[in-house]
């Protein structure tokens, strides 16, 4: 069973199913014409029994009953010159049930009384009428046994039985040998080159050089080959991530306590008599308490996902305002980026504020360093609207716009760096926190006129 379940072993059964099926449609007219050969043999043996008599008439009964025998036939008939006679002639063992005329017989006739003389074994006696050969007459007759001619044709269809299954065996078995060694090696081959890179995806030198003949398998191996070296790369470049993790998760970590220990000086400075420490200290007191919750979260990623949004109601505004304002606070030295926010005061939104506010500060700050680095005055801007159940978010840049590589590899981690030095995360952090709250993040359009992206997030519960 395994081994009709095996390519080879299914093409080498179907292989000499067909040969046999081919056999048995040559076998029907082949055997038409053997017995249409068999009858006009006994019509020539006929006729030169008959010419034996015409030519010596004083032939004895006996020699006239040998000349029936070596011809097989009971009676013979020989038209010349319009006269028609009854040459030889013996008794006959049963009436005549079947006259055959194979003067004008077409192939189809010949066909069915041929397989309806294999079918009817019933012994007959039939009437057989030709044409004598080299112009002797004009018609010769003859009635003979139905059973001998039935038993040569049954040996002739067993012989070709026996040929055909011997033929059948033999092309199977080497077309079973030539599909062994052009399809199932190669294939076999392929199997186990998937196998061992199985063991070890990550190992580059188990990655498959494709060297089949068959075009088909080639373009297989091809494909194979450009698959496994894809995700060796991909796990390559996962192990140097999760690495990193563990690097920045153990930075994270000692940052934190440094960070919780500046938390405990900010009181004072809110204390100070300068009026612009004092008005600067509460955006450094909440610039501290983000970065101390970003290195929490940040370890919180390194032991699983992205935890999950706390949702909120609360104004839009305030949370961009307050972006805005970090950002030109941090633009302050040259003062050639214009902030602004056109968002309703009354305009909700339902997300993780900490949350949101990461991923505004990522698109703000993505846009006013790629103006800085065009070295030119542009403009950052920040409005929202409702539309249905949504609450669309818009961030807009005057700047030169993403290079080719990072609208190739946008949002993905480590390649869509928009700036020379980037690592490409913020995006694609950025992504996945809107996807967090069942939104999503869109590049609406980058080209030399700006860049703008485009959030959408659920409004309501």
């Amino acid at each position: 069973m395994r081994f009709l379940k095996s390519l080879s072993g299914r093409f080498l059964v179907l292989t000499a199913v067909f040969v046999m099926l081919a056999e048995v449609l040559i076998f029907v007219p082949s055997v038409a014409r053997f017995r249409e050969d068999f009858l006009m043999s006994r019509l020539e043996r006929a006729q030169i029994a008959a010419l034996a008599l015409l030519a010596n008439e004083d032939i004895g009964a006996e020699l006239q009953e040998e000349l029936l025998l070596n011809a097989g036939v009971f009676n013979i008939v020989l038209r010349r010159d319009a006269a028609r006679q009854l040459v030889l002639s013996s008794p006959l063992p049963a009436p005549v049930s079947a006259t055959f005329d194979l003067r004008h017989a077409s192939p189809l006739v010949l066909i069915r009384d041929a397989l309806t003389c294999l079918v009817d074994p019933t012994p007959q006696v039939i009437r057989v009428i030709g044409a004598p050969s080299r112009m002797a007459g004009l018609l010769i007759e003859i009635t003979l046994q139905s059973e001998p001619l039935r038993v040569a044709m049954l040996d002739y269809g067993y012989r070709i039985l026996m040929l055909s299954l011997i033929i059948s065996v033999i092309t199977a078995g080497l077309l079973y040998l030539a599909v062994r060694a052009l399809l199932v090696g190669p294939i076999r081959r392929v199997v186990g080159h998937m196998q061992s890179y199985a063991a070890a995806p990550e190992d580059a030198r188990r990655v498959i050089e494709p060297s089949a003949g068959v075009t088909e398998l080639r373009e297989a191996e091809e494909a194979l080959k450009s698959l496994q070296t894809q995700l060796t790369g991909a796990l390559k470049q996962r192990q140097r991530l999760a690495e990193l993790g563990g690097a920045v998760a153990r930075v994270s970590h000692d940052l934190r306590n440094i960070l919780t220990t500046a938390q405990l000086f900010t009181d004072r400075i809110e204390q100070s008599d300068d009026p612009k420490v004092r008005r600067m200290a509460p955006k450094l007191v909440n610039s501290i308490s983000r970065a101390v919750h970003l290195c929490e979260s940040t370890l919180a990623y390194g032991r699983a996902e992205e935890p999950a949004p706390t949702l909120t109601s609360f104004a839009l505004a305030p949370l961009a305002h307050d972006v805005i304002e970090s950002e030109r606070m941090a633009d302050e030295a040259t003062g050639n980026i214009r902030f602004d926010a056109d968002i309703p005061e009354g305009q909700q939104v339902r997300a993780d504020r900490d949350q949101l506010h990461r991923v505004l500060t990522n698109l703000v700050r993505n846009a006013r360093q790629a103006i800085s680095s065009a070295g030119g005055v542009g403009a950052v801007s920040v409005s929202a609207h409702q539309e249905g159940d949504l609450c669309i978010i818009t961030v807009t840049d005057t700047g030169p716009g993403l290079p080719p590589k990072a609208l190739e590899n946008l949002f993905r981690p480590f390649r869509g760096a928009a700036s020379p030095g980037g690592s490409g995360l913020g995006l694609s952090i950025a992504q996945e926190l809107v996807r967090g709250h069942g939104g999503e993040l869109l590049l609406e359009r980058s080209d030399t006129a700006g860049t703008v992206f485009i959030i959408r997030l659920p409004a309501g519960e």
